[in-house]
């Protein structure tokens, strides 16, 4: 019976944690109430409140249900030191990082609600550091590939692996933040990969 009762209350749980998402989706966070996710949810407001005490704690439960690439932390198999090819590690992982998204609808709405779907402020702000932190360290293992690609005599002589660290971040955000809102895949979605390709081509000696 408590083997029952606890699988119940997790199936509850994973029920209003979707429900979330999809009200995030269609109203955006801070326009969404924790009773407008009851009512998705079919519970009454106590029963969501039981689960979770706020909306910042169902936003973060939403978070951890799958793995952010670039947004959460960077891929440690990027820093394998053995690799022939460092550039082709960042091709690679950027290119996986887009090939996620195609694959998994779930991490797709994630990733829209957390680039456009959320204002970073009050309560959420510490949200926004936690990103702002994550980034830094992506930033930081880029460069350390760079600058074994550097080693490796793959870089023109002019590049700094600092700057080209900060390119390949910015420039891949913005990336993501278009393939996102590109939903009819027209423009955007289906050249990503060759855009990827392209980026890193012009890295190499």
């Amino acid at each position: 019976m408590v083997r029952k009762t606890k699988e119940n209350a997790e199936l509850t749980r994973q029920h209003l944690i979707q429900a979330a998402r999809e009200v995030f989706l269609t109203r955006g966070v801070s326009r969404t109430t924790m009773e407008h996710i009851a009512i998705q949810a079919g519970v009454t407001r106590g029963a969501i409140y039981w689960h979770f005490s706020n909306k910042i704690a169902l936003f973060q439960a939403m978070r951890e249900q799958v793995f952010l690439p670039l947004i959460d932390r960077m891929d440690d198999t990027l820093l394998v030191e053995r690799s022939e090819d460092p550039l082709a590690c960042i091709e690679n992982f950027l290119c996986g990082t887009i090939q996620v998204l195609m694959d998994s609808i779930e991490t797709r709405q994630i990733y829209e609600i957390m680039m456009i779907k959320c204002e970073y402020v009050d309560e959420f702000a510490t949200v926004l550091q936690q990103i702002l932190s994550n980034c830094s360290g992506i930033e930081e293992k880029l460069k350390l590939v760079y600058e074994r690609a550097r080693a490796r005599e793959q870089l023109h002589a002019s590049h700094d692996p600092s700057q080209l660290a900060t390119d390949t971040h910015l420039f891949f955000i913005g990336l993501l933040h278009m393939w996102v809102k590109d939903t009819d895949g027209n423009r955007f979605r289906y050249q990503a990969i060759e855009l990827v390709k392209s980026h890193m081509r012009l890295r190499r000696r």
